[in-house]
């Protein structure tokens, strides 16, 4: 998977699945994707937070840059306010606001970085702990899309690669992995709902939303979402 900014709990159901989990941060960055900015919830709804970044041209996940400087009136400080205005009433504020509040004490260079800091922060609250492996320090990869994930697959001598769903649309029907004896599974997930601030419910928001108000029963509360894997044959998700 990319490295996502402050993913939303289905990330995590396919890190919890995962013997290993490889940051896909070698492949172009997209700009204002998740790769770069997440949901929270505020008491008026929805709100983005957006990480602000220097792009240029056929720029890998790994190379890009965030822009820290006054003129952008300090994206940390900014997020954080957020953060504290959204979530300091919520049940488990006191658990993880200390950890968060270093997280954006600290500047960082590298988008990537930062995403992927948080990632690990996430998982040792949700006890998590597969092998993580960044794409970028592996050895030469091949372009083509199948080839890489086989490659990945390959290298790391996994029978089985869980891929999440939005990948079905060019690996369904491909019978790469099942010539290499890899069995091809798409993530089967559906939105679980918990308690949450600010009356109606809000699916699909950075985990942080999950972790503020659910703390030490989060990863039950992710596991209750995830549904039989779905082979290539079966009907979509």
């Amino acid at each position: 998977m990319q490295p996502t900014y402050l993913p939303w709990m289905g990330y995590f159901d396919l890190i919890d699945q995962s013997n290993v989990f490889i940051f896909h941060d070698n492949i172009q960055f997209e700009k204002q994707s998740w790769q770069q900015r997440n949901l929270i919830k505020t008491s008026q709804g929805k709100q983005w937070l957006t990480v602000p970044v220097y792009q240029t041209c056929n720029q890998r996940i790994a190379e890009v840059r965030i822009v820290e400087r006054d003129t952008i009136a300090d994206w940390r400080r900014k997020h954080w306010k957020s953060l504290i205005t959204s979530y300091h009433k919520a049940p488990f504020w006191s658990t993880y606001g200390p950890s968060l509040e270093m997280v954006y004490r600290r500047k960082w260079e590298k988008l990537s970085e930062l995403n992927i800091h948080l990632i690990h922060l996430f998982c040792e609250w949700l006890g998590l702990n597969p092998e993580f492996v960044c794409a970028s320090e592996l050895p030469s990869l091949p372009s083509e899309k199948v080839e890489r994930l086989l490659t990945f697959c390959k290298m790391f001598q996994a029978d089985i690669y869980l891929s999440p769903a939005g990948s079905r649309a060019y690996l369904e029907g491909d019978e790469a992995f099942q010539k290499d004896g890899i069995s091809l599974t798409f993530q089967h997930y559906e939105h679980p709902k918990y308690s949450q601030l600010y009356e109606e419910f809000i699916p699909q928001l950075s985990v942080v939303d999950l972790l503020m108000n659910t703390g030490p029963e989060a990863l039950a509360v992710i596991r209750s979402g995830r549904r039989l894997w779905k082979k290539p044959e079966e009907p979509g998700i």
